[in-house]
């Protein structure tokens, strides 16, 4: 068993934890990736902006990323996405478990199915989140002192710009709870290749309109992010391949 830490804006190494540093390479370009060692052998963490943050959204090579992963063995993954708040259900600075997604991006790679030579694969998202992780985080965000909010519909934006007014009052109406620019085609490409997907939202501002002007919270910011890993690597490590779901190809 391999599993995955997909860590975004501000997770940028796994506190505590020895690493070691290592680049995959594959058809569609070069992950950095970095390697847990000793009790933590079967953890593989990637930060997808980069260590330094250097990579914005809407050129992440998501592709690249997501093979890497499976090319290292990892057959589930745990993810998490810095957001706007959209709704009152999921206040800033405690965790969103994702259920669902709306996805307003264009202009990205967003499948593996595209040559000739692999044929035509239809991912299924009815359940696009893997049910018995995203249950253990709602178990066991208590005992790492985060609250935990279930249910939360993820939208989807390119970025790197946030959204207007108008567009978070349309998302409001579509069903959704918070706002970011990456959780796709991360899901659905990790479905096409056949690991288990689970992720959670911290929401550190309330979505353009929903206040005079954006504010990113950074009180204890720190606090809640090492308490929010140490809550991933528990429910990876809590949790097996066979008991999770891995999407369909149709």
């Amino acid at each position: 068993m391999t599993v995955a830490i997909l860590g975004g804006t501000g997770i940028y190494n796994l506190p505590g934890i020895e690493v070691d540093a290592k680049q995959v390479s594959n058809q569609y370009g070069t992950a950095q990736v970095y390697l847990g060692k000793g009790a933590h052998s079967d953890v593989v963490f990637l930060t997808r902006h980069g260590i330094k943050h250097t990579t914005p959204p809407h050129k992440v090579n998501y592709r690249a990323n997501i093979k890497a992963l499976k090319d290292l063995g990892v057959t589930r993954i745990m993810a998490t996405y810095a957001v706007g708040a959209i709704t009152t259900g999921y206040p800033v600075m405690e965790l969103g478990v994702l259920r669902d997604f709306l996805d307003f991006t264009s202009g990205r790679e967003f499948s593996f199915f595209d040559e000739i030579e692999r044929g035509v694969g239809h991912v299924e998202m009815s359940a696009p989140f893997c049910a018995v992780m995203s249950a253990k985080i709602l178990e066991l965000g208590t005992k790492h002192n985060i609250k935990c909010h279930d249910g939360a519909t993820y939208v989807a934006t390119n970025g790197p710009r946030f959204e207007s007014p108008a567009e978070i009052k349309m998302y409001q109406m579509l069903g959704g709870d918070v706002v970011g620019m990456t959780a796709c085609p991360e899901i659905y490409l990790a479905g096409e290749l056949g690991m288990s997907f689970a992720a959670v939202a911290l929401p550190i501002n309330l979505a353009a309109g929903l206040e005079e002007k954006i504010t990113i919270v950074e009180d204890n910011i720190e606090d809640v992010r090492g308490n929010m890993i140490n809550l991933m690597l528990d429910v990876l490590k809590s949790t097996s391949d066979d008991e999770c779901h891995i999407p369909k190809l149709l």
